[in-house]
């Protein structure tokens, strides 16, 4: 990977122009993560697929069996360390396990939430000796790893949590109280990475094994998807937890837990792209077979719409996944083994921002993706038989596991302002830039084929400074509990992320005369001419909140005239050309 990734910060697509070079690609990938994804789906399709039904039906003795049996082939230790029994790969190779589990319903949740929030605080914020005494088994899948964060009380509002830790006497042992609920994996754990605060105050991580005194796991829960992943309360009473399993320092408890979260959504946001690959793939497939007024479902242009929307918008997000990969991997590889708790965790919230947005894009993506692929199958779609209306109910989940798509949105411009208030760049010079760029209108790109699209990013990036800037104007210290204008301006970031992505992702991809470099355009453009639809609504009522009288008009007209520039003349005839690719190949193609 090139280390001159390293020079990107958390956030800085927002305010800096970005060049091709500084981004990680999916054709980036190196022959061992072609390895590794092989292995991955390999496994999916032989020894999970076969199974969906008993795994539907909750057999979860199989879903561990199966952990097992992916821990054998190293698809459990990709995130530890080969010392402690693991792969040692980087966090691009993370994020391609993800996306090969993804089509594997309760399964991945089983599988995906192990090898990350289950196993990370251990393998970034454990002693040497408790990696060394859970790491290999967690590689091997000896052991099944759980993590204990939701209480009754305490959802989005973590540390709010009323599970307490005492410290006995004999200072042996550390006595917990208090219930976590759906846990995934409780039934069949071995090890709860749990959250309690000692002396009632202090926010602190444990490890727990199954077999200690005093802890004790609730019925299952009966989900409306992923029937596949055990959902269970974990409950101690005085549960008896040796003081060498306290996770990091007393107190800490919060950088491990919320920066791991930022690990999770980075991982969740591949998962639910594999799962909208292989929605896209099913839709594929019943259209192309089923006949209706004698032609098949795929030869009318209203399908090809379809189907190539749905892939423009997966092409966006898997851009924006892998280069956030590169991020993360040259924010955090050279911690692999190290006891710098302070700096790991500096490291995991460098790009939390980015995480939000791979979380956020990705289970929206996929809700997409499953509802118009249902559609195409019509009734079908209906029936239980067919995978389709499995995956439609799993897939709903993903917008509120590891912190619900509200409150990851918030994260993103509060992450902005708090950068801006510790001068980490001149947001009021760059606000009087963009101001300035918003009257003088459009700026040339660079030279080629996607010049129109960077210009829009540009206008995109523009809108948000100045629209971020109003905003703290009128509200001050203030914005932060103004949630509406909070989320805009997260939908606004969003946009630029996606949209940034798929371009310097293209730009490189015709630079190196990609094979696929055509089709690559045709979907950038499809993905960039719907997103300007979606920012002129969203900087539209965004400037309703934060204007009045004739500057609220005249701001409105002038935006409705800046956006109307991409909105292009030949958009049906690249959807087409898009849709004939999909149809040829019968899965999505990039």
């Amino acid at each position: 990977m090139n280390p001159v990734q390293a020079t990107i910060k958390g956030g800085d697509f927002l305010i800096s122009e970005i060049i091709p070079d500084l981004i990680f690609t999916p054709e980036d990938r190196s022959d061992e993560h072609k390895m590794i994804a092989d292995t991955a789906r390999q496994f999916i399709a032989r020894e999970i697929h076969p199974y969906r039904k008993q795994i539907e039906a909750g057999d979860f003795q199989l879903v561990s069996r199966k952990m097992k049996h992916a821990g054998d082939l190293g698809l459990l230790g990709h995130s530890i360390p080969e010392k402690y029994g693991g792969l040692g790969l980087d966090k691009v190779s993370k994020g391609i396990v993800g996306e090969a589990l993804g089509n594997a319903s309760g399964y991945s949740v089983a599988h995906s939430n192990h090898t990350c929030i289950a196993t990370l605080p251990i393998t970034y914020f454990g002693t040497p000796e408790q990696k060394e005494k859970y790491l290999p088994k967690l590689a091997s899948g000896e052991f099944i790893g759980a993590y204990c964060l939701t209480e009754p009380e305490a959802g989005s509002d973590a540390l709010s949590a009323k599970t307490t830790g005492v410290l006995n006497e004999a200072g042996t042992h550390y006595i917990l109280n208090g219930t976590k609920i759906y846990i995934t994996n409780a039934s069949f754990a071995d090890t709860f990475i749990v959250y309690a605060k000692v002396d009632g105050e202090f926010f602190t991580a444990f490890i727990i094994e199954r077999d200690f005194k005093g802890l004790s796991i609730g019925p299952e829960e009966d989900k409306m998807g992923i029937k596949g992943s055990s959902t269970c309360s974990v409950v101690m009473e005085d549960c008896e937890v040796p003081e060498e399993n306290l996770l990091g320092e007393v107190g800490k408890g919060h950088l491990i837990a919320l920066n791991v979260l930022n690990l999770g959504r980075f991982n969740l946001g591949f998962a639910t792209m594999g799962a909208a690959k292989y929605s896209l793939k099913l839709a594929l497939e019943h259209t192309t077979e089923r006949k209706q007024f004698g032609h098949t479902v795929a030869q009318f242009n209203a399908t090809k719409q379809k189907l190539a929307q749905m892939s423009a918008r997966i092409y966006a997000t898997e851009s924006l996944l892998y280069r956030t990969a590169g991020y993360i991997e040259s924010a955090l590889g050279k911690f692999e083994d190290s006891n710098d708790y302070s700096s790991i965790a500096k490291a995991m919230n460098e790009h939390a921002l980015e995480s939000a947005i791979c979380k956020i894009t990705g289970s929206e993506t996929l809700d997409y993706i499953v509802d118009e692929s249902l559609q195409l199958h019509g009734g079908a779609g209906f029936i239980k038989d067919y995978p389709i209306e499995q995956a439609y109910r799993d897939s709903r989940i993903n917008r509120i596991f590891e912190g619900t798509n509200e409150i990851n949105r918030l994260l993103i411009p509060g992450s902005f302002y708090k950068k801006a208030a510790k001068q980490e760049f001149d947001a009021e010079t760059l606000m009087e830039k963009a101001n300035q760029s918003l009257r003088e209108g459009s700026k040339e790109g660079f030279p080629g084929p996607l010049e129109k699209l960077q210009q829009a990013v540009r206008l995109f990036k523009d809108l948000y400074l100045v629209s971020a800037g109003v905003a703290y104007k009128v509200f001050g210290n203030a914005i932060q509990t103004e949630q509406e204008t909070l989320m805009k301006l997260a939908d606004l970031a969003i946009a630029i992320y996606e949209s940034e992505s798929v371009i310097l992702r293209t730009m490189k991809a015709i630079e190196s005369s990609d094979r696929q470099a055509g089709l690559k355009t045709d979907m950038a453009f499809i993905f960039l001419e719907k997103k300007a639809f979606e920012v002129q609504q969203t900087s539209g009522e965004l400037l309703s909140y934060l204007l009045n009288g004739e500057e609220r008009r005249k701001a409105l007209r002038n935006l409705a005239l800046l956006l109307s520039e991409y909105q292009f003349e030949d958009s049906i005839e690249r959807q087409r050309s898009i849709a004939k690719v999909l149809i040829e190949e019968k899965q999505y193609i990039s």
